[in-house]
């Protein structure tokens, strides 16, 4: 085994379990022990990474590496899944935490996308046919920042430009000989007005809004205070000259408004070519910088139309009455220019390549944006620049990275995801509108095309559910990059360890590591994969190690991190969570827990079990007791009665009852009640690794062998009486080595397990020397009958004689004699039941028969 001991590499790790295995079966590497039975030799027991293997003295000068370790199929997946541009070709990917996904997925596509061509900015411009509707323009990255500023520019001397040109005195003249022109005729028409009004007494009034007729009386122009004060006849015989007087001037007062419009018309028609001369220039200026896009030249169009409509509001008003008591009022009509203003949503002009978004908090309005609002005077009010992009606008032409927990505990952000994904648009839309909470006026911009792939990150269970239960994640989450949580311990890998390790160095500026550091690193990362051939791919857990061994090497001012800081790390950070661990030892110390580990004893036994606190899990034994007497009830499982018992554990002792039915029960029927108990057990338990340990329980109580107490067992069994690998089997060792420390190593303690389950051995440096200096022994079994030989010193008899018995003195054939008792008292009893009950039936058969008669006896 020096070989797998000495170098991880090549083909050594990966083939460490397979001659591992073959070493228990084969006897090599062992010390054989009494009768036929095997245990491990040290050397089994871990598999050490050589330091010497390395060619650096430390990390400092390794090259750094982001790569992912470990992961080929879930590499090729991704680059498949980056590469495939078709719709519904997103990505999920799932995996443990801890495996380094995120980092990789950022990582990953971040080398991709540099390469890739950098998407359009987006901009919102106001919408002149439709206000509440604002348009989206799309413009080649970095034109929108220019477009912005263009327009920015364009507005902020508009108004001043305008204001300008109609102060100009060329301008005020052309307008003043527009306004004598038709001045004359209205001076002639209103001549004949007061003309014919006088006729009946009228007198001819004008003002900006309109043409008045005042009444004369006694040579003098009636207010309208003095008109109610008249007498009522007199205001009859008015109001009747009233009605003559319109009639008689409706023509003349039609051609004086005609003239009044068609001069207005001039003036307008002299101020819109002012206006051109003024700003045409800059209007086609634009339009020859942004001639290819079309949207641009057509919304430059629409704002020259928008400025010719308009341009009373760029003429300084006379303030109202309200705005000279409230100067504030009427800001917005003061600032006509704002509508041609950009909101640029999207500013791609600093990126390389395609985005890349990595967000933990996709709120529905962080995802698609929102339209903001403004409280004037009590009033909610909105407008086209205050459209907010979400993270999709962001990442649109990109990728965009999101936890699938975080999505789907964000309300309709899970179902918002899918919308967008199926219509490949963004719509700006207000939640609660949505929701049908609050009806609110609101804007609803141009939806804007959608080009985007998303990754989502997760793990198996989530993954499982919505393929499962929702139709649409198949159709849009077609490719799974499914990250491994352990990864083989060979040559390629173990070299790439020291990579990782310079990197996260460097990039957490922690100490760098020497060799017999990194190795340790490696072993350690054997551990938490629990096996000799493999290691974690779960980089979060390496990296925990790597950051407190460097703060423990700089307390001891040391330059580099060493072998002994990284178990340091390892056994301190075992040591803040083992306070259940160091209880449960307490009380086995103090005999409060009841555990042997010296003697014998019939039907007892100490079963390893595993205790799981969430971060921290441990292996303590536990005492199974075993009761069998005369019976039908098969095999009672006390925690079961009790409802304490797992699924998997009651299948175990079902299990049970088919071996020792098939082995003992061929020729005669089965009268065994045996009760099972896992002794001071207060809470629920589950898993099979235990059936083991209670079927060689039930076999010493049947054969009233005893078993040795200071050898402790674990393993599942099947109806065949195979040994069946289990989990933990680390922790379970150290758990009874650690009880076994403590009272005193004897050289007799030891433990069985499955013989599949030395590959996934990993154990402590105390436990490995134990085993080195014989205290204490390990002992790979694959059947029952080589665990009861060990348990018991007697032989197991897995032969049977010419009349299908088994031998005589051994575990089985005692165990055989015994049921075969069990077989003939129960029998015995059923005889005389059967006769006991046939007896009754015949006495109370015979009592009917002879029942005397009424007309029977002496007659009177």
């Amino acid at each position: 085994m020096s070989d797998i001991t000495n170098d991880p590499g090549g083909k050594a790790g990966d083939e460490a379990a397979a001659k591992t295995v073959a070493g228990v079966k084969n006897k090599t590497d062992m010390r054989e022990c009494k009768m036929r039975f095997t245990e491990l030799s040290h050397d089994m027991l871990v598999n050490r990474c050589d330091p010497e293997i390395f060619k650096f003295s430390d990390t400092s000068e390794v090259e750094p590496s982001n790569e992912v370790i470990g992961q080929e199929r879930a590499v090729r997946a991704m680059e498949f899944g980056l590469r495939i541009r078709m719709e519904g070709y997103n990505i999920y990917i799932s995996g443990t935490k801890g495996t380094g996904k995120t980092n990789y997925a950022e990582n990953h596509i971040k080398k991709v996308a540099v390469k890739e061509k950098t998407p359009d900015d987006w901009c919102y411009v106001y919408n002149f046919d439709n206000p509440s509707q604002p348009v989206a323009i799309n413009l080649t990255a970095g034109k929108g920042r220019q477009f912005q500023k263009d327009m920015h520019e364009f507005a902020k001397v508009l108004s001043d430009e305008i204001t300008r040109a109609f102060d100009n005195e060329e301008f005020l003249k052309e307008k003043q000989t527009i306004s004598k022109k038709y001045q004359k005729q209205k001076e002639k028409l209103l001549n004949r007005l007061n003309a014919e009004a006088g006729k009946y007494d009228f007198k001819v009034k004008t003002t900006t809004s309109g043409i008045y007729f005042l009444p004369v009386v006694e040579g003098k122009a009636v207010s309208l205070q003095e008109y109610g004060e008249l007498d009522e006849n007199l205001k009859s015989e008015i109001s009747k000259k009233s009605e003559v007087v319109h009639e008689e001037t409706a023509d003349i007062i039609r051609n004086i408004r005609t003239i009044e419009k068609t001069e207005q018309e001039n003036i307008a028609k002299w101020e819109s070519k002012i206006t051109l001369l003024t700003i045409g220039t800059s209007i086609d200026d634009l339009k020859k910088k942004y001639k290819r896009n079309k949207k641009i030249t057509a919304y430059l169009e629409k704002v020259q139309q928008d400025i010719l409509a308009n341009l009373d509001d760029f003429k300084e008003p006379e303030p109202s009455e309200e705005q000279s008591v409230f100067p504030w009022m009427g800001k917005a009509a003061e600032e006509p220019e704002s509508k041609y203003y950009v909101n640029l949503v999207v500013d791609n002009g600093s990126l390389r390549g395609a985005p890349v978004i990595t967000d933990y908090n996709p709120t529905y309005y962080n995802l698609m944006g929102k339209v903001e609002y403004e409280n004037e005077f009590g009033t909610m009010t909105t407008d086209y620049t205050m459209i907010k992009p979400g993270l999709f606008h962001q990442a649109n032409g990109g990728y965009i990275i999101l936890q699938i927990n975080d999505v789907l505990m964000n309300t309709l952000s899970w179902e918002l995801l899918k919308r967008v994904l199926k219509t490949r648009k963004l719509v700006i839309e207000n939640l609660k509108e949505q929701l049908g909470l609050v009806a609110v006026s609101t804007l609803k911009p141009e939806p804007i095309p959608l080009d985007i792939k998303v990754v989502l990150v997760g793990n198996e269970m989530l993954y499982q559910l919505l393929f499962e239960y929702d139709e649409d994640f198949s159709k849009l989450f077609k490719i799974k990059v499914d990250f491994d949580y352990e990864m083989k311990r060979d040559k390629e890998n173990v070299e790439k360890i020291p990579h990782f390790i310079s990197s996260y160095c460097r990039s957490g500026k922690l100490l760098h590591f020497d060799r017999g550091g990194v190795a340790s690193v490696v072993d350690y990362s054997s551990r938490l994969a629990e096996d000799q051939g493999r290691m974690t791919a779960r980089t979060g857990d390496i990296a925990e190690i790597l950051c407190e061994a460097s703060v423990w090497a700089e307390s001891e001012k040391c330059r580099l991190v060493s072998a002994g800081h990284v178990k340091k790390a390892i056994e301190e950070k075992r040591m803040r969570s083992d306070k259940y661990d160091r209880k449960i030892s307490e009380m086995l110390e103090e005999g409060t827990i009841m555990i042997d580990t010296e003697g014998e004893a019939v039907g007892q036994i100490n079963a390893l079990s595993i205790l799981d606190m969430g971060d921290y899990s441990f292996g303590k034994p536990s005492r199974i007791t075993a009761a069998t007497y005369v019976g039908k009830n098969g095999i009672v499982n006390i925690e079961r009665e009790a409802e304490m018992s797992g699924t998997t554990h009651t299948k175990g002792i079902l299990i049970l009852s088919g071996y020792i039915g098939q082995k003992y029960a061929q020729d005669m029927p089965l009268s065994l009640t045996a009760s099972l108990c896992f002794e001071q057990l207060y809470g629920g338990i589950d898993g099979d690794s235990a059936s083991s340990a209670e079927l060689y329980a039930i076999m010493s109580s049947l054969s009233e062998i005893p078993l040795k107490q200071y050898i402790a067992v674990t393993g599942s069994v099947n109806q065949k009486g195979e040994i069946q690998p289990i989990g933990g089997a680390i922790e379970k060792i150290e758990g009874f080595f650690e009880l076994c420390e403590i009272r005193g190593l004897t050289g007799r303690q030891g433990v069985i397990i499955p013989h599949q389950n030395v590959r996934n051995l990993m154990l402590s440096d105390k436990v490995t020397e134990a085993v080195r200096t014989g205290m204490f022994h390990i002992y790979p079994v694959s059947t029952i009958d080589e665990g009861i030989e060990i348990l018991t010193g007697v032989e197991a008899g897995t032969e049977r004689k010419a009349d299908g018995a088994f031998k005589d003195g051994t575990i089985n054939g005692l165990v055989c004699k015994k049921l075969h008792k069990f077989a003939k008292i129960s029998e015995g009893k059923d005889l005389k039941a059967e006769k006991t009950e046939r007896n009754d039936g015949h006495k109370t058969e015979k009592s009917e028969t002879h029942k005397p008669e009424a007309n029977d006896g002496p007659q009177d």
